[in-house]
């Protein structure tokens, strides 16, 4: 049986990336999205834009789906 959306492996990762951008998809085995969302939270948070990327890095670790 696979981790689907809504599992608790989503949720865990979802968590970490609300702690940490990046950490959730790091924790699903995900490298290069996870340094892409830590890189791009940790260059816009400089303006005060790096909401927008730490937002999306829980959204895409919340609603990751493993391809079968």
């Amino acid at each position: 049986m696979s981790a689907g959306q809504g599992s608790a492996g989503n949720v865990l990762a979802a968590i970490c990336s609300f702690f940490i951008p990046g950490l959730g998809q790091l924790v699903q085995g995900r490298f290069w999205i996870a340094l892409v969302m830590f890189v791009l939270a940790a260059i816009l948070w400089i303006v005060w834009l790096g909401w927008i990327i730490h937002l999306w890095s829980i959204l895409d670790a919340a609603m990751f789906k493993p391809k079968q």
